[in-house]
């Protein structure tokens, strides 16, 4: 298990990193020639990447290899097979467990910030107005404008508002957070923290989040803008007007230090005709497109046998005594976690029981676990062998001589797995 989810977060990683250097290396020039707007857009790329990058493969048909016989075998007793590779195992593990950890630090530290912004309004009061979003007054000048939220998301003034804007530039302000809940901001940055908490120990993470808020506000910019394009300086001035918040606000859209304002306001002097916006969707959507099978391309597809657990194994036993030929042969299908029981008896060997069930291992192995009692042994045993779908493995118990076959007083089990029935 621990290999899987290694593998997957390894792969998490790669589409990540192939979608931000992706947007990075095209932010700008999509934002000098399509717009704010449809720059921001391709911000969906690492989401859609890391989704693309989970997404299964059809089972590919690998070759079998040499069967391997795993012999557990001494006489007096069986030996359960030794254990494959226990450091690597517990490195996978503890590997799994810092991730998971951090990812669980990442997310509570969001919602810490997020619950003390909450606090601060315990006291604002809601505000009438033709707003289709609740409007609320906070009660400290420092708080706000924001949109706070990402599933019902609501528009917070400062306590000052009415004083510190005047009517023109309380339109602009209003109008720009009404633009942040019409293009659901909120959502868009729960998603982001969502992409930072899965990759947090990648530095692209931290620098796309800082980039992502930057790219946000400028196209909810541009987005004011083409409805009121003759209000540029009072905008600019409703700009300098505001309060930077003392951090970006996790699920939402706060003014904040983040957002250089030289850069926002020199970008309201841009407005990109309605014909490169609409080109500017079709050129996201081919970047979406290609980058989803780029990314679906070089995933490697699963192995025969290491997909998704089957409904069904099949199990054959053939059963020898005292170092002849199988005498009896058991086949059955089994369902995940069920036991065959199988059973015998032979000259110089008394009567025996065992039971035996299929248990999926890593690297796409499959492992048979067994219970044996009676015959020679004067105690039950447990043997576990493993070997990959398809294949041999030998169990051996009992009074083994193979040089003297008449001094023989064994039980001789060769299992076969496979996946299905």
């Amino acid at each position: 298990m621990s290999s899987e989810w290694i593998s997957r977060l390894w792969l998490l990683q790669l589409a990540f990193t192939m979608a931000v250097l992706a947007v990075l290396l095209l932010r700008r020039p999509c934002r000098r020639w399509l717009g704010a707007e449809r720059s921001f857009q391709l911000w969906m790329l690492p989401p859609l990447a890391m989704l693309v990058s989970q997404l299964p493969h059809a089972i590919t048909h690998t070759a079998a290899p040499p069967t391997l016989v795993h012999i557990v075998a001494t006489a007096g007793g069986a030996f359960p097979a030794m254990p494959q590779a226990t450091m690597s195992s517990d490195w996978r593990t503890a590997v799994v467990a810092a991730w998971l950890a951090g990812m669980v630090a990442v997310g509570l530290l969001g919602w810490f910030v997020q619950s003390r912004y909450w606090h601060r309004l315990r006291n604002a009061t809601p505000a009438s107005g033709p707003s289709r979003w609740p409007v609320l007054f906070a009660a400290e000048p420092e708080l706000g404008p924001a949109l706070v939220g990402a599933w019902r998301p609501r528009i917070i003034l400062p306590a000052d508002f009415k004083t510190r804007y005047d009517e023109c530039e309380q339109a602009l302000i209003l109008a720009h957070e009404e633009a942040h809940a019409r293009r659901r901001d909120g959502l868009w940055s729960l998603c982001a923290v969502v992409v930072v908490a899965v990759c947090w120990p990648h530095t692209l993470a931290w620098l796309g989040w800082r980039l992502f808020r930057l790219d946000q506000e400028l196209a909810c910019d541009a987005a004011v803008m083409r409805d009121h394009h003759g209000l540029r300086r009072r905008y600019a001035q409703a700009m300098l007007k505001t309060l930077s918040a003392a951090s970006a606000l996790p699920v939402g859209c706060a003014w904040s230090p983040r957002h250089p304002l030289t850069e926002r306001i020199a970008m309201l002097k841009e407005k990109p005709s309605l014909t490169r916006h609409r080109i500017g969707g079709y050129v996201v959507a081919f970047c979406a497109s290609t980058l989803a099978g780029m990314v679906y391309a070089a995933t490697p597809a699963v192995p025969e046998g290491k997909g998704v657990a089957p409904n069904h194994y099949g199990l054959s036993i053939d059963v020898a005594y005292n170092g002849g030929a199988p005498e009896t042969h058991f086949a059955q299908c089994l369902k995940p976690g069920q036991y065959v029981t199988v059973n015998g008896s032979a000259t110089g060997v008394a009567a025996w029981n065992g039971r035996f069930t299929v248990v999926p291992a890593e690297g796409g192995q499959l492992e048979v676990q067994g219970d044996l009692s009676g015959g020679t042994l004067e105690e039950p045993v447990h043997p576990k062998v493993r070997g990959q779908p398809g294949q041999t493995a030998t169990i051996e118990v009992g009074e083994v001589h193979h040089g003297d076959v008449k001094s023989n007083h064994s039980i001789r089990l060769d299992v076969t797995a496979r996946l299905g029935c």
